[in-house]
């Protein structure tokens, strides 16, 4: 199990019921084993951060940024996040939120591939 702050089980709780448009849609994409038939978890506390979504098997983040995310103290923040996840040997894949929304299937076909290139599976079924 990866580590995590206790303190953040209930903000992420929380969370799990804001979701924005972007994590729904992808979310109904991604659960319950639908890429490669591994589990994905949502709004998950992992170290000191909630991510979006993560896939303990993959050893895979997936984060879906909004627009705050392209300003210069928020890309300073998010990269020292991805540090210390990839420091856990997690990867981090980023999307923004326009993405999901207007390239759903070009955001699937990306996470399958990293998938399945992370487990060793590199044939689709």
């Amino acid at each position: 199990m990866d580590p995590y702050n206790p303190k953040l089980k209930n903000n992420a709780r929380k969370l799990r019921g804001q979701m924005t448009d972007a994590e729904q849609v992808l979310w109904h994409h991604i659960r319950r084993k639908q890429i490669a038939e591994v589990q994905f978890y949502r709004q998950k506390p992992l170290l000191n951060f909630i991510v979006d979504f993560y896939c303990p098997a993959a050893r895979l983040v997936i984060e879906l940024d909004g627009g705050q995310h392209f300003e210069a103290t928020a890309q300073t923040k998010d990269n020292a996040r991805d540090v210390a996840l990839g420091a856990l040997g997690l990867m981090v894949l980023r999307f923004d939120n326009r993405q999901v929304l207007l390239e759903m299937q070009a955001v699937l076909v990306e996470i399958d591939r990293v998938v399945r290139e992370r487990l060793g599976v590199l044939n689709p079924p």
